[in-house]
Order: C-alpha cells, then structure tokens, then sequence
C-alpha cells in the first residue's frame, strides 16, 4: 500500500509539471496510469470517458512527445506498467522476444521504435534482424534489410559479420534484385572479404538469370580479380581467399553467350589467363562461342589443336566444331569449311591416333590474340577436365553441326550452304566427292541417303544439270543411289521438255537394271506411271533441305570482307602496333567497306591499352557520325568501355555524353563501377573549387561536367 501511495505521489509530482494549468487533465492522466489498458485502442477510450474528443485528440496524437508516455507500452499483449525501469530495457527486451519468436514485423516495428529514440541497438540484434529479414522471398522485407545494412555501414562498418552479408546477398540474388545484391558484395570486397566460394557461386548464379545481373556479376568478378592481383603481388596472406575458380568464371561467362554479351565475355577470357584460372571442357566450349561472335577465326584455330586431343569427348564440343564452321562459312573459306567435315567424318578412326590423343591429355597454354606475340597473355586450358555435375548447358542452338546417334553430324544449313556455293563456282564434282566423303562417315542428318536427298533437292528447284552431274559421280564411284532419283529426274526432264537429256537418262536406268516405258508412250504415260511406282514422291521432295536451300539463296550478303580486317586490327592492337591498326582501319574504308562496333571496339581496347585516350575521343567523334549516316548501333559493351576510357582519361564532357547516350537508350548503368573508379583516380579533383574561383570558361565548364558526374553517381554535395 505504502508502494501504491509512492507511485502515485510521484506521478502526481512529474504531471504537475508537465501540464501545470491543466489541473482537470493533471486528475485524468492519474487515473488513467493506474488502469492495466488491453489495447491501444481501449487506452483511447479510456481517456474519452475522462475528457471530450477535441482533448483526447490532442493528448492521443502528442502522446509520443512526452516523456511519461514513453513509459506506457503501446504492445497488445496485456502488460504492467514498469515504474522503475526504463523505456530502454522495455524495448530492448520486447525486441529480443520478437526475435527469438520469429515475429518478423513486430520486430521490425521494435526497432524502429527504439532507433527513433536511441539510435542502433546491440550489435547482437542488428545482425539478428537482418538475418530474419534476409530468410524471406518478400522483397519488401529484403529491401529493408539492404537499407538497414546501408544506413549502419556509415556508422559502423565492422559491425556487420561477413555471415549475415552473406546471407542477405544470397536472399537478395534469389529473389532477383541482383542491383541490392551486387552492392552487398560490394561492401564484402571493401574490407577485402568474401563468402566461402561455394555460397560467392550460388550469389552469382542467381544474379546471371538476368542481363542487368549479369553486367553487374561481371564487374563484380572484375573488382575480385583486381582485389586477389593486389593481394597476391603484396604476398597477402588472405589473397587464397579472394582467387576465383572456374566454375565462376564458367558461370559468367555462360551468361555472356546466353545474352551475346561478346566483348564482356572476352574480358573475362583475359581475365582469366591473368588470374591463371584453368579453363575446363565447360569453359573451352563458351570461349568458342564468345570468339565466333567477335570473329576471332584465328583464335579458334589455335584452340582445335588442343581439342583434337581428347576425341573421347567429341560428343561435348560439337557446339565448338559448330562456332568453328560458322566462321569458315562468314570468312567465305569453303575449302576450310570442306576439310573441316571431312576431319569429323574422320573421328576415332585410327586406334594409333587415339593412342596418341591419349597420350597428350595434359594441360596446356592458349595463346590470346595471337600464337606470334612474345609477350602476350594465355589462358591454362584442360580439354580433357568435363565437370559431370554442372549446372552448365550451353543454349545456343547449334546450326550446323550437331550430335545423334554417337555422331557429329552436318546440319541440312550446312549441306546447304555446300551446294550453293560449289554450284556457283561450277565445281560440281568437288560437291560430289564431299557429299560421299560425309555420306561415308555417316555425318549427315538423314545417315547413308545423302546423294540421293540431294539429287532430290536439286530437283525440285529446277536445277536440273546439277542433279545429273551428282548422279553421274555418285554411279561412277559404285555407290548406291535410291531408285526413286532417277525416275523424279526422268519426270522434270519431260516436264521441262528436255528429250535429249531424258532419252541418255534411260540408258542410264536400263545399265543399273531399271524397268521403264518407251521413249514413244513415255510423254503420255509419265505421269500416270510415275505416280503408280511412287505415290508419295513428289511431297517427299519438299523437306527441309530445300527449305534451307532456299534460304541459303536469300542470305546473298558477305561479311568476309569485314571479318577479315576487322581480324588484321585485332591482332595488330594486341601486339601494340596502333600505327598498322589505324592504317588498316583506313585501308578499309577506301575499300567501300564500313566499319562495324566490332572494328570501334578493337580500336578502342588498342588505344585504352596504351593509354591514348584523346585519340578515343576522336574515334568517338567518327562513331558518332556513322551513327548518323549508316546506321551504326554500339552496344551496351562498347559504350561501357567509351565511358571507363573518358573517365580514366578525365574527358567529363565526354563521359556525360556517354551516361546521355545510354540512358536514352534505356541501357542500364552500373554506377557503382563508375563512383569506384573516379574515387581511385580523381577523388581529390575539384574538391574544393567553386565555379567562382575558375580560372577560365574551359576550367568552369569542366569544373560543372564533373559536378554533374558526381551528382549522378550519387556522391555531390552541395
């Protein structure tokens, strides 16, 4: 009793001061401390029995100002009123119950609360939170994780574990927010830690689902290599920690091809070779592919003679031998392309040469650019090393080679592209002997009936001599041909009214045993007879090998011409040699023959090589006029590398006519990336200039491209 009559004495004396002219509100509010309130809703009513609404309106809203509420728990659970205690404590322990119950959004209301007042609780229940938070698909809470993280690393960056980032980063990757989630790594890499690798592929592997994911898990693994380089040149202990595998690289550099990301993809191959990642039969076949997009015929030149080692795996780099005979067919080298089929009708033939393939299964170095340059990068390569369990499957369709039945075999496409060309250049016979070679070999889509499909083909479009000339080879060498060729030929013949060619074609089919009507009854009675031996015939002509004849001959434009400087260029800025690079950059163009982003973006990589930024600049200029004139279009790629050369370069006009240039086109910017780099290399520029105090119209113009970068990269102060 004592203890009651205390309490109220007290309360008395700290509301009197509160409210001193309020001597009725004074009388209410004690009343109202005593009463064990179920609810904030009932509280309220509470206090309309006291006083009017106009009053408990005013109290009810300004409630949180004053002090003695603050003692008062607004939870619903029924409570009692801790007159000795502190709101602290009061807090800190509801929010320690919340989280240990799982109450996520009544935790999160707690801390919200008690940061309001106090500021950041415990270290212990910051992780905790976040950690609660990061186990749920509901991006709202995730987003509130990653804001909560954000705001306490400006006041305590060491706070948070490396487990809970982790996990957050995880949770954001999963639920596709790969922007949230690269910065959380980003924060890992800015006190030079990782997760464990396994958990750093899981992050990326969700990340790469998306093309926005997969630009900013490349610059990540970017900023990983750049961080393992400096660690491992100082001798750091904890540089282990920070090298890449090859499943990362694999995993990013399958996203590449998957979104044609190709000059991406071939900073990660350098990356590699500088990192000396080795790359396994997963890695060998994206690297093909990330080369045929750029043209690098060259290149995979180099690369078959480390394939052709391990044939025991030629059912895994089919999609290799398909980026290779799509170049041969772009540079317009039919007789490669011809070698080339015969080399895969060849496979596993030897026992001796597969004894020999055997014996040379051991890594090896991969020359980048060229196998001439001394002091050029290469990559280690393992042909043989085939992860089994991979997540890994290139998706690129192959068009033509593929693999059924234990074979490589040639596409219709690429049969196709065959026949035209060799018709073209009137080199019929070397059409027949190939197409005997692959039907040999069994590397044909329809297995042994490939002359015969052939001979069909050209006859149902009308070409008639040639179907003859394949006839006539294919007899000469004994080899067997479907009884229906003839008989389809013999028909278009006197269709086209073409006697004389019809009456030496039944010589022919009387040789090789077959029975047909008399020259005199054959006008009549072709049809007719035609349809009682082969019904079905005619339908059967049109499959899907005339389809791509067809198409073939639609396709008329050439891209060898290109290719082939674009090829020069490409190995004379490897070499440094930026003088021949420019000259053959003009040779071309005196040739008629336009530039393409591929020929801009060697040249750009040659002058960023050498440091020769203004002479981007004035590459720029010539992009932006073809731009203009021939329609020009720069990738995403070309235009990040545009903007990392004029930023390291100083050129701020130029790197804001860049972001403009993006963002026009809806490209995504990783400004993280941008932000990082100016602070390695201009952090202290015009720091403390104003745009009063410049010098000249040049330095004040400067002066504001370069506060606009930093207002956009989000890192201006006014």
């Amino acid at each position: 009793m004592a203890l009651i009559l205390a309490r109220e004495s007290l309360l008395h004396s700290r509301l009197s001061t509160i409210f001193p002219l309020q001597s009725s509100l004074v009388s209410a509010l004690q009343s109202f401390a005593l009463i064990s309130a179920k609810s904030a809703c009932s509280k309220k009513l509470i206090l309309l029995n006291f006083f009017g609404n106009s009053t408990v309106t005013e109290l009810w809203n300004t409630k949180s100002q004053i002090p003695f509420f603050r003692c008062v728990s607004t939870s619903v659970h029924p409570t009692k009123l801790c007159w000795g205690g502190s709101s602290y404590d009061v807090l800190l322990g509801k929010l320690e119950i919340a989280l240990k119950d799982h109450q996520i959004d009544e935790a999160w209301e707690l801390f919200s609360d008690f940061r309001r007042l106090y500021g950041f609780p415990n270290d212990k229940f910051l992780l905790m939170l976040v950690s609660q938070l990061s186990y749920t698909s509901d991006c709202k809470r995730l987003h509130k994780a990653y804001n909560l993280v954000l705001q306490n690393w400006k006041e305590k960056p060491v706070v948070l574990q490396l487990d809970t980032l982790t996990k957050l980063g995880l949770g954001l990757a999963r639920s596709q927010m790969p922007i949230p989630a690269s910065e959380i790594l980003r924060l890992m890499l800015h006190t030079r830690r990782l997760p464990r690798m396994e958990l750093l592929q899981l992050v990326i592997l969700h990340m790469v689902k998306s093309e926005v994911g997969t630009y900013l898990a490349s610059n990540i693994l970017v900023q990983i290599c750049d961080c393992f380089l400096q660690q491992a040149a100082s001798r750091d202990d904890q540089a282990k920690s920070m090298e890449p595998d090859t499943m990362l690289f694999n995993l990013l550099l399958h996203a590449c091809v998957r979104f044609k990301l190709s000059l991406k993809g071939q900073q990660l191959v350098e990356l590699m070779s500088q990192t000396e990642v080795v790359a396994d039969a997963h890695t060998i076949v994206l690297i093909a592919r990330i080369y045929e997009m750029n043209g690098q015929r060259d290149e995979l030149k180099n690369l078959k003679t480390h394939i052709d080692q391990v044939p025991s795996l030629v059912c895994h780099y089919y999609q290799f031998y398909d980026a290779l005979l799509s170049l041969h067919f772009k540079y317009d080298d039919f007789d490669s392309a011809a070698n080339l089929m015969l080399e895969i009708c060849r496979f596993g033939e030897s026992k001796s040469i597969q004894k020999h393939w055997r014996e040379l299964q051991k890594s090896s170095f991969l020359p980048i650019g060229s196998r001439h340059l001394k002091d050029g990068l290469k990559i280690k390569m393992m042909p043989e090393l085939l992860q089994k369990d991979s997540v890994l499957n290139v998706e690129v369709k192959p068009e033509f080679i593929n693999y059924k039945n234990g074979k490589l075999v040639a596409s219709n496409k690429t049969i196709a592209k065959f026949i035209v060309e060799l018709r073209r250049v009137g080199e019929t016979s070397e059409l027949s002997k190939l197409l005997l070679q692959v039907q040999k070999g069994l590397a044909s889509v329809e297995g042994s009936n490939l002359c015969s499909d052939v001979v069909k083909a050209c006859i149902c479009l009308g070409w008639l001599e040639t179907a003859h000339d394949v006839l006539d080879d294919v007899e000469a060498v004994g080899s067997p041909m479907d009884s229906a060729v003839y008989f389809l030929l013999l028909k278009a013949y006197y269709k086209q009214d073409m006697l004389r060619e019809a009456d030496v074609l039944q010589k022919q089919m009387t040789k090789v045993g077959l029975s047909i009507s008399t020259t005199k009854d054959m006008t009549s009675s072709m049809c007719s007879s035609s349809r009682i031996l082969l019904p079905n015939i005619e339908g059967a002509t049109h499959t899907s090998l005339v389809e791509s004849l067809i198409q073939e001959m639609k396709e008329t434009s050439s891209v060898s011409g290109v290719l082939k400087f674009n090829s020069s260029i490409y190995f004379f800025c490897k070499a440094k040699m930026i003088e021949d690079a420019l000259q053959a950059y003009k040779r071309m163009q005196q040739l008629g023959i336009q530039p393409t982003a591929q020929t801009f973006a060697n040249l750009v990589f040659g002058f960023s090589s050498l440091q020769m930024y203004i002479n981007i600049t004035i590459l720029w200029g010539d992009m932006k006029r073809r731009m203009q004139s021939v329609d020009l279009v720069l990738s995403r790629d070309l235009y990040e590398c545009l903007l990392l050369c004029f930023l390291r370069g100083g050129y701020f006009e130029r790197v804001m006519e860049i972001v403009g240039r993006m963002e026009e086109q809806n490209m995504y910017t990783d400004k993280g990336m941008y932000k990082r780099e100016f602070l390695m290399l201009h952090k202290n520029l015009y720091r403390s200039l104003k745009p009063s105090e410049a010098k000249s119209e040049a330095q004040k113009k400067r002066l504001e491209d370069v506060r606009a970068f930093k207002k956009w990269v989000g890192m201006y102060e006014a």
